[in-house]
């Protein structure tokens, strides 16, 4: 598709990931002509969704539920799986514990009351679920348990969503115009008419009658990340897409759109110390590190600095990569012995990897790049000695299992390091996606300074405001992209036919 082939469309979708996609999905649903513009080529489309692991977190009352988007359930040994539940009041409690009771509410309820229907959604569009075993649930005494309200994830990550929402963008004859950045809105005063854009050098304006900005956070410009996040976080890495610039927050600005959430605040997560600069599509999301629950984490000097165990990975592993930043040199090293090992995730046994392996840990401290190998040694003693209850260590739930005494006790899964060989793996801090963004309605219209929607103009995704604060619980973000993905174009669609 050319831009020349825009004017005068009904929707333009600025974006082509999870929430751009399926907003565009649902406005051609609701009778509008679509189109999409993507600033990426067309082998980098999909912003932050092509690298997702495809966490997926939905409210769900019982097996029966999972069943109808995971039929393929019925093939497992359900007797020795516990799915449990995972119900509305969960998920709120979860999303206002992790945010400090700052997440707006009236958006927290859209998307947890949407939550299980947008997978269905998906599901229709020919996106594949499958059970998270081994990633949310480990075999115990011969059962696995899940944990955490992630029953499901999406087959094939980011790399099968992106796939199957772009097939069916094409089955419904919607067209993206690839490598053209969006750069500035057209506006009246009375409402959106379209965008002005950089195509092959040249600027062009692309007429439409409403526009929907569904292109991701700021997390891949330094000068932003610098101005909003703080120091140092223009040399942390980015865990996903180069194309996430930012142009979506200043466009709406630009026209009075008014801002929230926590502009200061990231998802960000422990990331292979050696990983590029931006994300690998290669790799995936694959130079994460998301087991240090069950070891301890140490910095250049040697010493722990949070505490490995203080929830399942699911709850911090989004807010520790702030802390990792914090440390000397930026970087950490999780250290694991061999009575966990086999719990270690598949990203920890990729051919890029930042890992050192040693038969004791005096052989250990003097090869864990950049750390004091005395610090290290005293920290692992001081670990190894603190007094513990009597409890057997469960990966599948608090199990309890702490230590005490310590300047930082490590309140579950503290087993010992004691059972050689040891490995240990350099970690640095990857950020996701940025918490700042735009104030939005429930009908994901954007709002100006004033309250009131600009007209034409509706948002989905990172760049959606108020619902991240300080932390994140893993699997929300593809929920929301689609929650008000959909909202946003079919608002969009039902604004033009109001108009016909």
């Amino acid at each position: 598709m050319t831009p020349e082939e825009l004017n005068g469309i009904d929707v333009l979708v600025i974006g082509a990931g999870n929430a751009a996609a399926n907003a565009a999905l649902a406005a051609r649903e609701g009778g509008a002509s679509v189109a999409l513009l993507e600033s990426a080529p067309a082998d980098a489309r999909g912003g932050n969704s092509a690298f997702t692991g495809g966490a997926f977190r939905f409210v769900y009352d019982s097996v029966d539920d999972l069943l109808k988007l995971a039929p393929d359930i019925a093939e497992l040994d359900l007797p020795n799986i516990d799915f449990g539940t995972y119900t509305r009041e969960q998920y709120f409690d979860d999303i206002g514990r992790l945010t400090e009771y700052r997440a707006d509410p009236e958006l927290t309820d859209v998307l947890i009351e949407n939550s299980y229907d947008a997978a269905l959604w998906l599901k229709k569009h020919g996106v594949r679920f499958q059970p998270a075993l081994g990633r949310q649930a480990f075999r115990v005494e011969g059962k696995f348990r899940f944990w955490g309200g992630l029953a499901c994830h999406i087959l094939g990550g980011g790399t099968h969503l992106v796939e199957m929402l772009h097939k069916a963008l094409e089955n419904a004859g919607i067209g993206v115009v690839y490598q053209t950045q969006a750069m500035s809105l057209l506006y009246d005063g009375g409402g959106i008419q379209g965008v002005r854009a950089l195509h092959q050098g040249k600027q062009i304006e692309i007429r439409a009658k409403a526009v929907v900005l569904a292109c991701g956070g700021f997390e891949s410009n330094a000068e932003m990340r610098a101005r909003y996040l703080g120091p140092n976080w223009d040399l942390a890495k980015v865990r996903g897409t180069r194309y996430n610039t930012g142009w979506g927050h200043r466009m709406a600005m630009d026209v009075g759109a008014a801002v929230t959430g926590h502009w200061s605040g990231a998802h960000a997560v422990q990331w292979d110390m050696n990983a590029p600069e931006y994300g690998d599509l290669t790799i995936g999301d694959r130079f994460q590190k998301h087991n240090y629950p069950f070891g301890i984490l140490v910095n250049a000097k040697g010493e722990r600095f949070l505490d490995e165990g203080l929830d399942f990975h699911s709850f911090t592993y989004a807010k520790y990569g702030h802390e990792v930043l914090k440390q000397p040199g930026l970087f950490a090293w999780q250290v694991f012995d061999q009575k966990v090992v086999k719990l270690l995730r598949d990203e920890y046994r990729i051919a890029r990897i930042t890992k050192e392996t040693a038969n004791t840990l005096e052989e250990l401290s003097t090869r864990l790049t950049g750390v004091d190998p005395e610090g290290f040694l005293r920290t692992v003693r001081m670990y190894n000695d603190a007094a513990r209850p009597d409890v057997p260590f469960n990966p599948n739930v608090h199990d309890g299992l702490r230590t005490q005494g310590l300047a930082i006790d490590k309140t579950n899964w503290a087993n010992r390091l004691d059972t050689p060989p040891y490995e240990a793996y350099g970690v640095t801090t990857g950020v996701t996606f940025t918490f700042g963004g735009l104030k939005v309605s429930t009908a994901a219209e954007v709002l100006d300074v004033s309250g009131q929607p600009v007209r034409g103009l509706y948002a989905a995704g990172e760049i959606v405001g108020g619902l991240y604060y300080h932390n994140y619980g893993s699997g929300t973000g593809l929920v929301a992209g689609v929650v008000f993905g959909r909202r946003a174009g079919a608002g969009a669609a039902a604004l033009i036919r109001g108009a016909r």
